[in-house]
């Protein structure tokens, strides 16, 4: 999950309607500086407007268009932007969709590669990326559509973290505690009515998180509308098993290999295994850490790292990796600052974090060395107020997506050999950006 520790967002005006679109896209090749980081990285490639499809995707409501048959599978990127949701094809980037959205929006995955939730208003809206597979035998059959963003949504005080672990997807609603697990596979053909699923209240509202296991017991935050304590486990009959108060500013969630669950404290972190909780000190007094990114092949977790409690707006230059074998932390030095939404996984468990230096560093987590830095936007700061747009990172299979809202700009970067393969300029302002395999 990528959420900055803040209250919920205020609402944002509704933009009139998109500007016309351009029609063509040059694909362009760049090189990486592979190695050494003191090497001098390739310049990255200039881009041309995004093509647009022949029919660009506007419907709002129930799912329609015609379903075709795909000889691979039909990937998608949905990017925000102030007033709405564009889609984007994620192979050539071109333009499938557009819709309006009311609000500050944010992007969700749904958990079955086809779909994403849009966080909208007071509630989880459900977007169809038009893109998805159906098992058959011992393969998939890889079908596209339209993309629509349906008028199905999950009422929601405040919606916040959505989790996807073990099979299920669960949304939580900081305002007022509502809590809703369900199984991802009955949205995957495309639903005229969501799945109900399991819901149940939490005692106390708050920014909170809840991770449901493969056994049924779930992993909750503890805390209110003031403060955030620890975490506690409950088994499928709602009986709690476990419980900790050692993790002030509890804060988001990361999944690790064999299951085991990671949630950032303002002085360490929690690591779940099973029903044992064992907390991590930070090697500093304040050394809060509240977004991660895992890897459910690999049992590290990259996680942000900032240390300074007196900070209006923290620009950490470490970033912390969590071996959840030993429960051991690590810090990593790098050479520039990043934001919340800069830390992803590459297909190999890659750590990667996008600095303001505007390259893509990645990570050996095992020995903590930087052993790639590209160059793929130009240098930047972190906005001050968390919902300005900023580059950001989102990686789909071995490709990283990074974003470049001064030019409109996006980027695929080829994380193996690290050349950005193909840039294109969008039609709007990109801000967040997630996406489905298909």
């Amino acid at each position: 999950m990528r959420r900055p520790l803040t209250p919920f967002a205020p609402t944002r005006s509704l933009l009139a309607g998109s500007a016309a679109l351009a029609v063509l896209l040059t694909a362009a090749c760049g090189s990486s500086t592979t190695g050494s980081t003191d090497a001098e990285p390739a310049a990255t490639p200039s881009a041309s407007p995004v093509p647009r499809a022949e029919e660009v995707s506007t419907a709002v409501g129930a799912p329609s268009g015609e379903t075709t048959e795909e000889g691979r599978r039909a990937s998608r990127i949905a990017v925000t932007h102030d007033g709405g949701v564009v889609v984007l094809d994620a192979t050539d980037l071109t333009l499938l969709g557009e819709f309006p959205v009311e609000g500050y929006a944010r992007l969700n995955p749904a958990g079955d590669e086809r779909h994403l939730f849009v966080t909208e208003g007071d509630g989880f809206r459900l977007l169809d990326l038009g893109g998805y597979s159906l098992p058959h035998g011992d393969h998939d059959h890889h079908h596209a559509t339209t993309p629509t963003l349906t008028d199905l949504r999950y009422p929601a005080k405040h919606p916040g973290h959505v989790v996807v672990h073990d099979g299920r997807t669960v949304l939580y609603g900081d305002g007022d505690g509502r809590v809703r697990s369900i199984d991802p596979e009955d949205l995957r053909d495309g639903p005229t009515a969501l799945p109900k699923g399991r819901t149940w209240t939490e005692r106390s509202p708050h920014h909170g998180v809840a991770v449901e296991r493969e056994d049924g017991s779930v992993i909750t935050t503890v805390g209110d509308e003031e403060s955030r304590s620890g975490v506690t486990i409950r088994d499928a009959k709602g009986r709690t098993v476990a419980s900790s108060d050692e993790c002030p500013g509890v804060h988001g969630e990361a999944a690790a290999q064999d299951g085991v669950v990671v949630l950032g404290c303002e002085d360490g972190l929690l690591v779940v295994d099973g029903d044992t909780i064992t907390k991590v000190d930070s090697p500093d007094d304040y050394g809060r850490i509240g977004n991660q990114a895992g890897h459910d092949e690999s049992p590290f977790v990259l996680g942000d790292y900032k240390s300074d409690p007196d900070a209006e707006l923290e620009r950490p230059t470490k970033v912390s990796i969590t071996d959840t074998r030993d429960a051991s932390l690590r810090l990593v030095d790098l050479p520039a600052s990043y934001s919340f939404r800069s830390l992803g996984r590459g297909p190999q468990g890659e750590a990667l974090v996008l600095g303001t230096d505007g390259k893509l560093h990645v990570i050996d987590p095992e020995s903590g060395e930087i052993t790639r830095s590209t160059q793929v936007v130009d240098a930047w700061e972190e906005p001050t107020e968390w919902q300005e747009a900023r580059p950001t990172l989102y990686v789909q299979d071995e490709t990283a997506y990074v974003t470049d809202p001064s030019t409109k700009t996006l980027h695929m970067v080829d994380i193996a050999s690290g050349e950005v393969i193909r840039s294109g300029v969008l039609p709007v302002v990109p801000d967040e950006v997630d996406g489905t395999r298909g």
